[in-house]
């Protein structure tokens, strides 16, 4: 691990004001958006008709955990990326702290998407997807939805909101309403030094 690594602390801790990082050009910079991205985890989240069909054929199989550097590698494996090798380093220490979760869509020929995030208390912070085959990272989110809730947990942040997260009921509140939500889920947590992790896989 590279000594130039966000320190854990330093992430659990953001996350729980609701900040979070992305490195751009070498630089980690902290965001925490006027408008957050929220994906529910009662009866508003839906699973589109198509995504239904796909599911019943059970196209890859899930597992969790299991390859965790290689998603964000997956994650990271675009034209322009926010996933430096500093971030893969500080979050592979989340990892290892069991905080920070993949969701893996696998089948006879590997990895073929998936996404990861972090969690704490009763959320969890999605970070990112990617696919290789259709709808993997889809596959992979509505397995995680259904794990949260077997798990109770109480928001399931996007960071922002896009056309793709919309079509599984993904909606936008304000930034004060987010903190809200953020410290009731967040309620239950010691606030200690070092947090246990949540159960989630």
């Amino acid at each position: 691990m590279s000594s130039g690594i966000i320190p854990p602390e330093s992430l659990l801790g953001a996350y729980a004001q609701g900040v979070f990082p992305m490195a751009h050009e070498g630089e980690i910079l902290w965001f925490s958006p006027e408008m957050r991205g929220v994906i529910p985890l009662d009866a508003r989240f839906h699973i589109p008709h198509g995504l239904k069909k796909a599911l019943r054929k059970r196209p890859f199989e899930i597992r969790w955990d299991t390859a965790f550097l290689e998603v964000m590698r997956g994650c990271a494996d675009r034209e322009e990326t926010w996933i430096d090798a500093r971030i893969l380093d500080s979050y592979r220490g989340l990892h290892e702290m069991g905080f920070a979760h993949s969701v893996e869509c696998w089948d006879a020929e590997g990895l073929q998407g998936g996404l990861y995030g972090v969690a704490l208390g009763k959320v969890f912070f999605g970070e990112s997807m990617f696919s290789r085959k259709t709808d993997a990272s889809k596959i992979a989110l509505v397995h995680l939805v259904e794990r949260l809730r077997m798990h109770g947990f109480q928001l399931l942040d996007t960071q922002w909101l896009t056309p793709h997260l919309a079509t599984f009921g993904a909606y936008e509140v304000p930034r004060d309403e987010y903190q809200e939500l953020l410290r009731a889920a967040l309620a239950d947590l010691i606030r200690a030094t070092n947090p246990s992790p949540p159960a989630v896989p």
